[in-house]
């Protein structure tokens, strides 16, 4: 915050969209959109949201969630739109009930056996049923979509790792995170929207084959305030000489003038 600047307004600069990717962009040289995700109580304040397309197929949430990060579209579904239950639930679209958690239809394909597939199920974040009827998704940096509930950031290890060191350079806590296997999305954006925490995965099978996630691609699903927190301190580790891509130092050199640099001051 500036001399000239009141705290709201420096708040408001540290949010702004548009500068929030050009500053995570600048830091890790990302190659994939960042796009923010909203959930929508009622399905007619969706369709207020500018430019927005509506999907003229039955598609997975892990294809909706590609036209934005790759094709740079703002979409919007409501639960008709996609292709079943499970895409459904996890955004709470359609109940967790029953029949849902059981699994059945996984059995013998993703899991041995009928309990392997329930405790799959029950293993998921997923977002409450009978709260939403709709969700966006759009290019954080469009600002179509007004106070996004979380954004999502696909990145390489490497750069997963910064920005994790960037949540952590200041009111450090460790992070712990799970990994369900199979509908991995709930544990990104599931989880992320279920319980306001960042949330890092390993996308899965689906969003790979549907949503066309490259191999080498992380997911972090992380609230707006968060990512600013994140670009705040990965911009100070960036003047602290820690900074992406991470020069390899050469596993045959002396390494103590490299470690006193990266592990010490002065």
């Amino acid at each position: 915050m500036t001399a000239d600047e009141t705290p709201r307004e420096a708040d408001a600069a540290a949010h702004d969209p548009v500068a929030l990717v050009a500053e995570l962009n600048a830091l890790l040289r990302l190659k994939t959109t960042v796009i923010g995700m909203k959930l929508f109580a009622r399905a007619d304040d969706m369709r207020a949201i500018p430019k927005l397309r509506r999907p003229n197929a039955v598609h997975t949430t892990d294809q909706i969630v590609s036209m934005a990060s790759r094709l740079g579209w703002t979409v919007g579904i409501t639960a008709t739109d996609l292709v079943g239950a499970q895409c459904r639930a996890v955004i709470g679209l359609a109940p967790q009930d029953e029949g849902w958690l059981s699994g059945s239809s996984y059995v013998g394909v993703w899991h041995a056996s009928a309990e392997d597939a329930r405790k799959r199920q029950e293993a998921l974040d997923v977002v409450p049923f009978g709260r939403y009827e709709a969700l966006v998704v759009s290019p954080l940096a469009s600002g179509r979509l007004p106070d996004p509930d979380i954004c999502l950031v696909y990145a390489t290890p490497g750069q997963m790792i910064i920005l994790i060191n960037g949540l952590q350079y200041s009111g450090y806590r460790k992070f712990e995170w799970g990994v369900v296997g199979e509908t991995a999305c709930a544990d990104s954006w599931g989880r992320a929207l279920k319980t306001g925490e960042p949330s890092l995965s390993l996308p899965c099978y689906a969003e790979r084959r549907y949503g066309g996630v490259p191999d080498e691609e992380m997911l972090m699903a992380l609230k707006p305030a968060d990512l600013a927190k994140a670009i705040a301190g990965m911009t100070q580790l960036a003047k602290n000489g820690l900074r992406y891509p991470i020069a390899p130092y050469g596993i045959q050199s002396d390494v103590r003038a490299g470690m006193g640099v990266s592990y010490g001051k002065g």
